[in-house]
């Protein structure tokens, strides 16, 4: 049966298009799609769909983009959580009907891009992605950022993941043992900022708490773009959980436990 996971795999960050305007049948769905996007905060997220051309939009990093997504949340608490969810929610389901898309965050010209949705002052817009047909081969700019960043390879389970104390790493053993191998593994392939795997996870019996391993040179002052890191993670490991039949219920109530330094507590998942 297929799950989650299957369709993660088949995800990439995709930089180099073929020049198209996606087809307007898979716009329009993608944008009924959209307005129906929920997270577990209940925080709305406002997408756009925007024409490149028109708008006079670019970033550096891609090549035959012809059309962008944006996604703004007002600021609260937990809006970077609820927007990498969101985002992530979406561009997984463009992936589902044939589409390429990337996070791009700091490779962009913000001012052109908030003008074109009309950023409120109590926004945020921490990204934006392209959206069209990969094309048949990557720039050559493309694949040079794509080993700069080591876009291939992810940390180690035991790096990542542990139970019931940050000094016991979970290995592939107890993951298969227990039945969490591939939700997991939805969250370690899922993208980071620069492949920086923020999140970490500790098991504790049917419980999944999740924490932010800061780095200081990704928080600004509007954002912590590893926050939204850690909501994308958290939509993997929810969606793989949901896709095997599995109920996980979200909470915020944050457990007695030793964490590590530069360690923040981020949401509980029971499963």
């Amino acid at each position: 049966m297929s799950t989650f996971i299957d369709l993660a795999r088949k995800r990439r960050s995709v930089r180099t298009f073929d020049g198209q305007m996606p087809d307007q049948e898979l716009i329009d769905e993608l944008k009924d799609y959209a307005s129906e996007i929920t997270n577990p905060y209940g925080i709305k997220v406002r997408f756009e769909f925007l024409d490149a051309d028109e708008n006079k939009l670019s970033s550096p990093v891609l090549a035959g983009e012809k059309m962008y997504i944006t996604a703004s949340v007002k600021k609260q608490e937990n809006a970077e959580e609820a927007y990498g969810y969101s985002f992530e929610m979406l561009q997984m389901k463009a992936l589902e009907l044939g589409l390429g898309t990337a996070w791009i965050g700091g490779t962009l010209p913000r001012e052109k891009f908030e003008a074109a949705i009309k950023l409120s002052e109590d926004e945020i817009m921490p990204c934006v992605s392209p959206l069209g047909r990969p094309a048949q081969k990557m720039s050559i700019k493309e694949t040079l950022m794509r080993k700069g960043v080591k876009a291939e390879s992810r940390m180690k389970m035991e790096e990542l993941f542990f139970v019931r104390d940050f000094a016991m790493p979970l290995d592939r053993t107890y993951a298969v043992g227990h039945g969490l191998m591939d939700d997991l593994e939805a969250v370690r392939i899922a993208p980071s900022a620069v492949n920086k795997q923020p999140w970490r996870i500790l098991i504790e019996d049917n419980k999944a708490h999740f924490y932010e391993k800061k780095d200081k040179g990704f928080a600004t002052q509007d954002y912590d773009v590893q926050k939204v890191d850690l909501g994308i993670a958290m939509y993997h490991f929810e969606a793989q959980l949901i896709s095997e039949g599995r109920k996980p219920i979200l909470s915020t109530r944050e457990p007695n436990l030793i964490v590590p330094d530069q360690m923040e507590y981020i949401a509980t998942y029971t499963f």
